[in-house]
């Protein structure tokens, strides 16, 4: 993950000692492992730390540090399933929700799960959702240690998962808030009997030895951009003898998510992007917009990507989660005790508040869920409007 390597005070660094710069060093006295990258920007300072702890793969913080101020609280970032820091926060570069928040005066830390830097092969199924916030807290006590700052945990899709399942079991006076960003708790009803149904495939996936699987989406878009016009190896639903081309697979694998085959593909009420699609005469002839995140937003995101894997076993637990059933995986909502500012999208996750009300119902009243109209899944995080339409709410 790490490709360049720069210490402050070598070429790289800035001219003039700054707050980032010192804060970042003793992140990185107490926590190296790995071979660090500093990366010096307008205003702040990125740092790129692999805490290799003889696991299977590494997890990875990213700290970005402002380089004018110091920070009144620590923001750690949880991406999305088979998404990194880079990929899911700090894309577009000139303006992401990392920065973001830093310019709300907090220091960001990114916290890139294991499954990003591993093979398939080194993916176990011991990837679920509670080996995920073990390492989560492994961060939060070695950072407390040095920094002692308050804190929140803000997560997107999966990480939102993450973030409200880590508060569950954090009782610290310094855990401030929870931003959930475009998550799914327990579903009612209909979708919860799919989520049960969801839960039981990746059960029997992990049984036969299947501990992982790549989405895709990445070479997908990828194809979309170096060859837009060329004939995709999918059938066209209009006429299946014929194939869409690269460019109109990924715009209708971003807009009608719910439509692709998956046993968990019907959690997003339409899509990954809020877009128009509409079949023409010929696959050619398909008609295909994005509304709020344009192709090279999506492309720049994942090609950010490491191995892109989203672990059987974290997808069991998230669908555990969803069916919230008690079986196999489940979240004490009752014992979030901060604030929580949980924020969906209609055509994501839709207007699913029942997480929310589980938590008010356990006695903590400071929860507020909110759901955005118009966006899809990954517009909360890449759409070139989310800073004014959506962040504001976190």
């Amino acid at each position: 993950m790490v490709r360049e390597h720069s210490r402050p005070g070598g070429t790289d660094a800035p001219a003039r000692p700054v707050r980032g710069v010192g804060l970042l060093t003793r992140v990185e006295r107490a926590l190296g492992t790995g071979t660090a990258a500093y990366l010096p920007g307008d205003g702040w300072i990125r740092l790129t730390l692999p805490l290799d702890d003889g696991g299977p793969a590494p997890l990875t913080l990213d700290l970005v540090a402002d380089t004018v101020r110091a920070p009144h609280g620590i923001v750690y970032l949880l991406p999305g399933g088979g998404l990194n820091f880079a990929s899911d926060f700090f894309t577009p570069g000139g303006d992401n929700l990392a920065h973001h928040l830093r310019r709300q005066g907090l220091l960001v830390v990114g916290v890139t799960p294991r499954e990003d830097a591993a093979r398939a092969a080194d993916v176990t199924a011991g990837f679920g959702l509670a080996a995920h916030r073990r390492d989560l807290a492994g961060v939060v006590a070695a950072l407390d240690s040095v920094l002692g700052l308050p804190y929140e945990y803000a997560g997107h899709s999966a990480g939102a998962v993450l973030a409200l399942d880590a508060a569950s079991h954090d009782p610290s006076e310094r855990l401030r808030r929870v931003l959930a960003l475009d998550t799914a708790g327990p579903c009612a009803g209909a979708l919860a009997e799919r989520a049960a149904e969801a839960r039981e495939v990746y059960e029997e996936q992990l049984a036969r030895g299947v501990h992982a699987a790549d989405p895709g989406l990445a070479a997908l878009v990828a194809r979309a951009v170096a060859d837009p016009s060329g004939a995709s190896a999918v059938p066209w639903p209009p006429d299946p003898s014929r194939r869409f081309t690269h460019a109109g697979l990924a715009h209708f694998a971003l807009i009608r998510t719910s439509a692709l085959p998956g046993p968990a593909q019907w959690v997003y009420r339409q899509g990954h992007g809020a877009g128009e699609y509409a079949f023409g005469a010929t696959p050619a002839e398909d008609r295909f917009a994005l509304a709020h995140t344009p192709l090279a937003t999506w492309h720049a995101a994942t090609s950010a990507l490491g191995s892109g894997l989203v672990p059987t076993a974290l997808m069991r637990d998230l669908a555990a989660v969803w069916a919230g059933d008690g079986k196999a995986y489940g979240i004490a909502w009752e014992r979030i005790r901060c604030e929580v500012v949980w924020v969906n999208t209609e055509l994501g996750r839709g207007d699913e508040p029942r997480g929310a009300e589980l938590i008010r119902a356990g006695g903590n009243e400071r929860v507020r869920f909110t759901t955005v109209p118009g966006y899809g899944h990954g517009d909360a995080v890449w759409s070139r409007t989310a800073a004014t339409d959506l962040w504001p709410l976190l």
